[in-house]
């Protein structure tokens, strides 16, 4: 391995938030007594429990029933969930109706089964199928205003403790987002979903309420995905946005070769994806525009380009390009490489910021390469959180407030095993307390 760039290092004491296990007595049923309109009706199977204060949407049957289900437990909350993310995208000139323009051009393309989850769920809701189509274009048109948000790792082999492979990631947007009507930030609303659809595969996604796409998950074949945002003039609406096909993912990859040939097709946007497949084990880097699609491993040689480096049996991601032809139409990317006094002095004069990124990156890729080898669940969580507090990096640590990171996870998914936190109303996720899951375990427990 080779090792490039210095860090100057922070001593934060966090290593104690990774040591409490999971109880099964913070289960909390939420029950009719609590909450009796959402338990009114026969669900088929879907349910809400909360457990460590998180909320857990367990949606089962149908697409169409997985729809009604979600619409109807979780009304209140996709209200303010859109609400609050509307205000952002109509100051960037995405208003509902032209939201709704996009859904027109983009319609044909999504398979007929998330259409009838959308049905599903403006019938559970009480919502017109308008809105929410309106809701589910909010991550179609996410790559295009806006950018340097997220990080995503595959690791397996020699790089973890026992060899099986891990999935880490970090979604990163702003934790100042609320509801106009209630005030309620964004991130208060987080759910974790799982996911056991009559045709498909079960899935595990930390996501917000209304979410029929994805930007991430786990499936019950072994599969991970996660994307980061890369913004770039390549793009058309002509196509699935990056969020549904992580979900076609989720409910029907069994391999990676499955799950490269759908987020390989019919690309929209600027996007960087990491998918793992623990079956093998092995983990893919996927930078892609509408037109542009590269796909390799730790040892493809795009991934050692300078300043970039190869990690065995790792790939990593921040938002910005590896691969040279897609760098070459990134926005805002004057030069290939960012890195260094070039880098520092183009964000400066306002030329480039594309040297927050690459910190980010050699950050992250110095943590993989402390902890190399030793790497689980914990240790992974806890290299993670180091960065985005800049306990391992100088640079991070003055530039640590653009990482507002809104939940960071790390999951096993051969075992299930995973390891969450989830920003609250007062710090960002890498302050606050982890809670531990097991997808297997969430995918087969049952409704009071």
């Amino acid at each position: 391995m080779k090792r490039k760039g210095t860090s100057l290092v922070l001593v934060f004491l966090i290593t104690a938030l990774l040591t409490t296990p999971f109880s099964a007595a913070n289960i909390v049923i939420i029950t009719v007594e609590q909450n009796p309109e959402r338990h009114s009706v026969d669900l088929n199977g879907g349910w809400l429990e909360e457990r460590e204060d998180v909320k857990i949407l367990h949606l089962n049957g149908s697409y169409y029933d997985m729809g009604y289900q979600h619409g109807f437990l979780l009304s209140d909350e996709i209200g303010e969930v859109m609400r609050a993310q509307l205000v952002l995208f109509e100051n960037a000139g995405y208003t509902s109706e032209k939201l709704l323009e996009v859904w027109t051009i983009m319609d044909d393309y999504l398979p007929h089964e998330y259409h009838e989850e959308m049905q599903g769920m403006a019938d559970g809701a009480g919502m017109s199928f308008d809105e929410v189509a309106v809701l589910c274009m909010i991550p179609a048109v996410f790559n295009v205003p806006f950018s340097d948000a997220c990080c995503e790792i595959s690791l397996w082999g020699n790089a973890t403790a026992d060899g099986k492979l891990l999935h880490a990631r970090s979604w990163d947007w702003s934790i100042q987002i609320s509801d106009p009507e209630t005030g309620k930030l964004l991130q208060e609303n987080v759910v974790l979903i799982i996911r056991n659809p009559k045709v498909g595969y079960a899935s595990m996604i930390p996501e917000f309420p209304g979410a029929i796409c994805c930007w991430h998950g786990i499936n019950e074949k072994g599969i991970a995905v996660g994307e980061n945002t890369c913004v770039t003039w390549d793009t058309t609406f002509r196509g699935i946005s990056p969020a549904f096909r992580m979900r076609m993912v989720m409910d029907s990859a069994a391999t990676a070769e499955e799950a490269i040939d759908i987020l390989t097709l019919d690309r929209t946007c600027g996007t960087n994806f990491v998918l793992s497949d623990a079956n093998v084990p092995i983990g893919y880097a996927l930078d892609q525009s509408a037109n542009l699609s590269y796909v390799g491993t730790w040892n493809d040689p795009v991934e050692g380009i300078d300043p970039f480096w190869q990690i065995e049996d790792t790939v990593r991601r921040t938002p910005m390009y590896i691969d040279p032809a897609c760098a070459a139409i990134e926005w805002g990317r004057i030069r290939y490489d960012p890195s260094g006094l070039r880098g520092i002095l183009d964000a400066l004069l306002g030329k480039s910021y594309k040297v927050y990124p690459w910190i980010h990156y050699r950050a992250l890729s110095n943590q993989i390469e402390k902890y190399y080898g030793t790497l689980d669940v914990n240790s992974s969580m806890m290299a993670l959180r180091e960065e985005y507090t800049g306990a391992s990096d100088f640079w991070m640590f003055l530039s640590k407030q653009s990482w507002q990171c809104v939940y960071q996870w790390v999951s096993c998914p051969e075992t299930g095993d995973m390891v969450i936190s989830f920003a609250s109303s007062e710090a960002r996720a890498c302050y606050e307390p982890v809670h531990y899951f097991n997808m297997f375990d969430l995918m087969e427990a049952e409704p009071p």
